[in-house]
């Protein structure tokens, strides 16, 4: 039986950057093993967010998982909640909501600084004593991702991700539709209570963003997926911090290991998931492995950080998987941010990605280059894959 890797390095993608000499995040790294998996193997693009589509990861990485979002996304927030095991009823809506930081009317911060677990969990219980009931009820999720249940009622709304419009007007940015009213007044009633709360003005004498407003989006409704096994005949596990990616997993059927440390964030702990995907191979067929840390560097528009993260996911975990991966008679390694999230905008775009594999039976594509993994280097290889979606059996059964 074959063992399987996909790596994803969250938001990796990028334009080229003046600061590195017009090169890209990814080119601009010092990435030896992805470089040796693309020069050993295949390269290529793949375009994981189809038309009209939003550039989310909900809908890039359930590409990358090989379902067709076309078909079967349902909203954020329905994933995060089969990751939280929130029962929903058929008729139930649910929203994402995020801690996020407002100054002067505008958006701030997405993360509210990267509110820690135990600040998030005080101020969403808060929030849910003051503002839930019977129809209304708030969970807490991982930092400033948090999510809302709302039952007996309709929505037909357009919402706005907060990352995607740092800098923008929030009330350009405000619900738009049919029962949109009824979320902006709750956003009302949240940024009320927590301006004053005593974990805002201890952040504030810190220097640290305050979670001073809430932000309702990402909303939508239960749904289901066949399983990964049935579709591919694999038992998988997956490997994250980000209730996002736990959810479409179980939402697949594969296993979740969770890993002591890690936070979505450039301080995760990167040896705990190559460990831990190194281990789970003994009892896996196909582990996945996702890095939130590049999208959110990107967030922040901080080019030296996310240089510095890819760096690290290069090294501790690409490296590591890839060298135990050999140890096995027949194996396979797939690297594939999931969409594109330029330091220049801050936020996600719909670019088709650079994408590299190699393993058992793999071999360079016909004319293929032997170039370093990167951008640039993909769109010359002349191997691209339209529909995200394929890409997933292409890595499983390509010769």
């Amino acid at each position: 039986m074959t063992k399987y890797v996909l790596i994803i390095p969250d938001g990796a993608a990028d334009n080229s950057l003046p600061e590195f000499g017009n090169k890209t995040a990814i080119e601009a790294s010092n990435t030896p093993n992805m470089d040796k998996i693309s020069m050993n193997g295949r390269l290529g693009l793949v375009q994981t967010v189809p038309e009209k589509m939003e550039p989310g990861s909900d809908v890039a990485i359930m590409s990358l998982f090989g379902y067709d979002p076309a078909k079967h996304y349902c909203g954020r927030a329905p994933i995060e909640a089969v990751a939280q095991d929130i029962e929903l009823s058929e008729s139930d809506w649910v929203f994402r909501c995020n801690f996020v930081t407002v100054a002067d009317g505008k958006m701030a911060d997405h993360s509210a600084g990267h509110i820690s677990d135990k600040e998030g969990h005080r101020l969403i219980e808060e929030i849910n004593k003051k503002l839930g009931n019977e129809q209304i009820r708030f969970y807490p999720g991982v930092s400033y991702r948090n999510l809302m249940v709302v039952k007996g009622m309709d929505f037909e709304v357009r919402t706005f991700p907060p990352h995607d419009y740092i800098g923008t007007a929030v009330d350009k940015l405000l619900p738009r539709g049919k029962n949109a009213e009824f979320l902006i007044d709750l956003m009302a009633k949240g940024q009320q209570l927590l301006a004053g709360h005593e974990i805002n003005q201890v952040r504030r004498d810190l220097g640290e963003n305050p979670a001073d407003s809430i932000w309702l989006w990402g909303q939508g409704q239960k749904s289901k997926l066949d399983s990964f096994e049935s579709r591919f005949g694999l038992k998988g596990a997956t490997i994250t911090a980000v209730d996002l990616v736990r959810g479409l997993s179980k939402m697949v059927g594969f296993d979740l290991i969770a890993v002591p440390g890690v936070t979505g964030y450039v301080d995760t702990n990167f040896e705990g998931k190559a460990s831990a995907a190194i281990e789970a191979l003994k009892k896996y067929d196909i582990v996945i492995v996702h890095i939130e840390a590049p999208d959110e560097t990107s967030h922040q528009g901080n080019a030296k950080l996310k240089k510095k993260s890819i760096e690290l996911i290069d090294k501790y975990v690409v490296g590591p998987v890839y060298d135990a991966l050999q140890k096995y008679d027949n194996w396979r390694i797939l690297v594939s941010p999931d969409h594109y999230t330029p330091i220049s905008t801050c936020a996600h775009s719909s670019e088709a990605v650079p994408f590299t594999m190699a393993g058992t039976g793999i071999e360079s594509a016909e004319g293929g280059l032997h170039l370093p993994f990167g951008e640039t280097n993909a769109a010359k290889s002349g191997l691209v894959i339209n529909k995200g979606s394929d890409l997933m059996e292409y890595f499983l059964s390509v010769k």
